[in-house]
């Protein structure tokens, strides 16, 4: 009871941090977290994640980043059979700014794909971090 008495302010501090970080990692699973450029590089890299622009075709033909699939997000749930066989994949999600792309990875986790995020910002962001688009 002493020792807790005496770092009463060191164990105060621990917890706070701790739920801080408990914290982040409930807000950032939620149905508008997502993942930065960066993090969304890696996960195709690295754990063969899969790109799906959810944007209409016409948006699609625009520009898209390199290698995404094209699946507009009022056609997800009909066209699921082009979605990954191995739900335990990370899927991600882009759309011109984000919004989209939110939306279509709550769907996304209803169909059984808990790996689903959307790419923070949007092709936007991806233009912004220089990252390599494409046309058609």
């Amino acid at each position: 009871m002493k020792f807790i008495i005496d770092n009463l302010a060191l164990i105060a501090i621990a917890l706070v941090s701790g739920g801080m970080l408990v914290w982040s990692s409930f807000s950032r699973g939620g149905s508008s977290g997502g993942v930065s450029t960066a993090e969304a590089v890696r996960l195709m890299n690295r754990d063969k994640g899969v790109m799906i622009d959810v944007c209409e075709a016409s948006e699609h033909a625009a520009g898209h980043c390199v290698g995404a699939r094209n699946i507009p997000l009022g056609e997800l749930e009909q066209r699921a059979a082009e979605l990954p066989k191995n739900k335990q994949l990370p899927v991600l999600l882009m759309c011109q700014s984000g919004a989209r792309a939110a939306r279509a990875a709550g769907k996304l986790r209803k169909l059984g794909y808990d790996h689903a995020v959307p790419v923070n910002g949007g092709l936007r962001a991806w233009r912004e971090a220089g990252l390599p688009v494409e046309k058609g």
